[in-house]
């Protein structure tokens, strides 16, 4: 069986895509890490649709990753620690219904383990207010348009890209630096 075979698939909104794709692009055992929209019923978003808070979509990002060197709850556990599960439709000055906290689960063992680890988290009370952070089946995922994708690796000296991306790849670095591609 080739590692192709048994990949797994994750798909999670915290904010802007850009932030969370360039944490998981770092993340050993992450193949693929693919930005785009979900969360609705709206067919083919485009960005600047979902901008206008109108659609209904989460900025979202698809993972692809291999069980056999991370597994889904260390996935979750590393988007926790990137974001504010505890704000409700924001991320910082990112405000609106597009940068919902949520896990888009593909079935019902991502469930499991989404629920138990946010019940764990709340329980530990890591954050003053509770998680927000949505648990919903994957309905449809858009992938969002090109000039998106690797965001972050084009554009470093982008003044959003200096002041909110950076700062959280360096968190999830300190953090995780077991979990870092060598």
């Amino acid at each position: 069986m080739t590692e192709r075979a048994r990949a797994e698939v994750a798909t999670l909104a915290g904010g802007c895509f850009w932030c969370l794709e360039a944490v998981f692009r770092e993340v050993d055992g992450v193949e693929d890490v693919v930005s785009g929209y979900t969360g609705s019923t709206v067919v083919n978003p485009t960005y600047q649709e979902v901008c206008t808070n109108n659609t209904g979509h989460a900025e979202a990002v698809q993972l692809t990753f291999n069980p056999s060197k991370i597994s889904y709850r260390e996935i979750l556990q590393i988007f926790f620690s990137v974001h504010d599960p505890t704000t409700l439709n924001q991320q910082g000055e990112d405000v609106g219904t597009q940068y919902r906290s949520a896990i888009f689960y593909h079935n019902d063992r991502q469930r499991a383990v989404a629920e138990a680890l946010i019940r764990e988290l709340n329980e530990a009370h890591l954050w003053e207010k509770p998680i927000v952070t949505q648990v919903a089946p994957l309905d449809k995922f858009y992938p969002a348009e090109d000039y998106h994708r690797e965001y972050f690796s084009r554009h470093p000296e982008q003044s959003y890209c200096q002041a909110v991306i950076s700062p959280k790849v360096n968190k999830f670095r300190k953090q995780w630096t077991k979990r870092l591609k060598r």
